[in-house]
């Protein structure tokens, strides 16, 4: 397992050592121990999510503002386009972001902690997307950027307009959301 750096340093991919053949493959997914070496952090991971979405179905961008989650996340069946926000008042990198392409072909885990909003948009006809959160999920804590606001200028590789839920068509903008300190 390597860690790339990103753009924002605190963004890390994680790109594990995956052995195959003719029969398939094996992978270290989590490495608790090899984890903390790569990232410095001793996360301790409370819950794992498991989702799936068909084709332009945009989530998020979310965060919780009290009882923040760190996540791990991977892609186990098509691909996604996955973005990280800097929501962090005081940081250098405020307001920018990292897009990257997760897929069941290229393995890859990035590493988002607290202080980031989250999303992603699937680029297959379908994806399943794995995520390991360092808190449990607190309904009346979470909130989310607008996915199309303007001062955040993510290109979402989008050819029709994506499919949303209710609650991430409300989003806010960057200027009006709750961010950290």
């Amino acid at each position: 397992m390597i860690a790339i750096p990103t753009a924002i340093p605190d963004l890390l991919i994680i790109e594990p050592e995956v052995f195959g053949d003719d029969r398939g493959f094996f992978f270290e997914s989590f490495n608790r121990r090899k984890f903390a070496e790569l990232t410095g952090r001793d996360a301790d991971f409370v819950q794992d999510n498991h989702s799936r979405s068909a084709r332009n179905v945009l989530r998020g961008l979310h965060y919780q503002i009290q009882r923040p989650q760190a996540k791990l996340v991977r892609v186990v069946q098509g691909a996604v386009l996955d973005i990280a926000v800097d929501i962090r008042k005081g940081s250098p990198t405020f307001g920018q972001h990292v897009a990257l392409e997760l897929s069941a072909d290229n393995k890859r885990m990035f590493w988002i902690p607290e202080g980031f909003a989250h999303g992603f948009v699937v680029l297959s006809d379908a994806a399943e997307f794995l995520y390991k959160t360092t808190d449990y999920w607190h309904p009346e804590h979470e909130r989310c950027l607008r996915w199309d606001d303007p001062a955040l200028a993510i290109d979402w590789r989008l050819h029709v307009a994506p499919a949303l839920s209710g609650k991430d068509a409300q989003g806010k903008t960057l200027a009006e959301a709750e961010l950290f300190a």
